[in-house]
């Protein structure tokens, strides 16, 4: 967390007040996050202008006269635009807007990053190596079924390789098996042609659903209003351990791959 829907959700919220604002004033309060933040910012970003806002897998891209700032949101961050009023104690960074609102970085547990990069963005070494957008149109049936055919691992594993697929973290790819009724520790290349389509088919419904609904916020997560996201109401089997399927009542039951807790029905997904 967050994750594609999140960072989305964050994107689409900002873009229109942040296009074309100008940035009078930078404060780095902590700039000892995941990775450390830049010692120049402030002299990077001072007087310069915001062009665009993007993402990239869970990476949000604020594009900026000279060059791009990289934003992770971690375990725990939110990107806000805000009024005048005092910083938080979890307040990390904040860029002060020529409107007079301000672009605040919370991040309570310090596992974000805050990058500049004056190259081209798709070529740092955190994005170079991602992989294909799930919302992108060529990310379908035959993509998938091409993915699967080469690797045993487990189709959940394999979903959330970010090499592989950008963005698609552990809620979603415990929802779009669900959705799609396909066991997540079944061998990727297991998979038939028909099930890759439903697959593909249930990953893109899932994010699109999430998206819409502002995100899932399950402990820190909140939108550039300050709002939660509601996704988690209407989620299938991701912590739900225990408590009746949706669709056929069985409980739903939790595993560790990779890691990572792992909810399905196992009676719906085969």
């Amino acid at each position: 967390m967050p994750e594609l829907p999140e960072v989305e959700t964050t994107r689409r919220g900002l873009e229109p007040s942040l296009r074309g604002r100008r940035i009078v004033a930078v404060q780095v309060r902590q700039p000892r996050l995941r990775r450390p933040v830049p010692r120049d910012l402030g002299d990077q970003l001072r007087g310069k202008t915001i062009r665009k806002i993007g993402r990239r897998g869970k990476y949000l891209l604020l594009t900026i006269d000279g060059g791009t700032l990289i934003v992770h949101l971690g375990m725990s961050g939110s990107l806000r635009l805000v009024g005048e009023r005092p910083p938080g104690k979890h307040d990390h960074l904040i860029l002060s807007l020529d409107d007079g609102r301000h672009l605040v970085l919370r991040d309570p547990r310090r596992f974000g990053s805050v990058l500049w990069w004056q190259g081209s963005v798709h070529e740092h070494p955190l994005l170079r190596d991602l992989g294909i957008e799930p919302l992108e149109r060529e990310f379908d049936d035959n993509f998938l079924y091409r993915l699967t055919r080469s690797s045993r691992r487990p189709i959940k594993n394999l979903l959330m390789d970010q090499h592989r697929i950008a963005g698609l973290g552990n809620i979603y790819a415990n929802e779009a098996l669900f959705l799609a009724g396909i066991h997540p520790t079944r061998p990727a290349d297991s998979l038939e042609r028909e099930e890759c389509d439903r697959l593909a088919t249930a990953i893109r419904t899932v994010l699109a659903r999430a998206i819409d609904d502002g995100g899932t916020t399950l402990r820190d997560f909140v939108n550039d209003r300050g709002q939660p996201g509601y996704f988690q109401l209407t989620l299938g089997v991701y912590g739900r351990e225990g408590q009746p399927c949706p669709r056929c009542h069985t409980p739903v039951q939790r595993l560790k791959l990779g890691q990572r807790a792992t909810y399905f029905c196992p009676r719906c997904q085969r």
